[in-house]
């Protein structure tokens, strides 16, 4: 791999001002990355060989060691567009740690039936569709929810109680 172009660094797009050469289009998990072989969309190669592993938003750029840029695109995904009470209908999705995209008049999150059946259980309208998925980042300018960092298995001085959905 080494006679490809690599990147060690990445461009958040409100840091780019220059036009990309290229476009990379991946899915959501696609854009959670260290180290990768990738494939852009006109079928270029490159190489990603970050320093620790990156969420990557749509508009993203990787900046290769010449200095040439390569967009990151999001995939289309089979999601579920969500319609209703948005405010009440967001927070039953966030205490489940669920990625979902907010926008004005809807929410997406990825397929999956055991939230469906609640989500229509509390009056949303669902659709399946396929889109872009992109994501809020996590809280504390993290760029995805991961849930609590901790195993399931609670020491002496846990400090908190809760339960775990299995």
């Amino acid at each position: 791999m080494s006679d490809l172009p690599i990147c060690r660094s990445i461009r958040h797009r409100e840091e780019v001002s220059a036009a990309p050469m290229a476009s990379v289009t991946l899915g959501y998990d696609e854009r959670m990355l260290r180290r990768k072989r990738l494939q852009t969309d006109d079928g270029f190669a490159i190489f990603v060989d970050l320093s620790e592993t990156v969420s990557l938003s749509a508009g993203d750029c990787f900046l290769l060691a010449d200095g040439r840029l390569v967009e990151v695109r999001a995939a289309p995904e089979a999601v579920l567009k969500i319609t209703g009470r948005l405010p009440r209908l967001a927070w039953h999705i966030g205490n489940r740690h669920t990625p979902c995209e907010i926008l004005a008049d809807h929410l997406l999150i990825r397929e999956d039936h055991v939230l469906e059946a609640m989500l229509r259980h509390l009056g949303a309208g669902i659709e399946r569709v396929v889109a872009p998925f992109s994501p809020e980042g996590g809280a504390y300018g993290h760029g995805r929810t991961m849930g609590h960092d901790h195993g399931h298995g609670h020491a002496l001085g846990h400090g908190h109680a809760h339960d775990h959905d299995h």
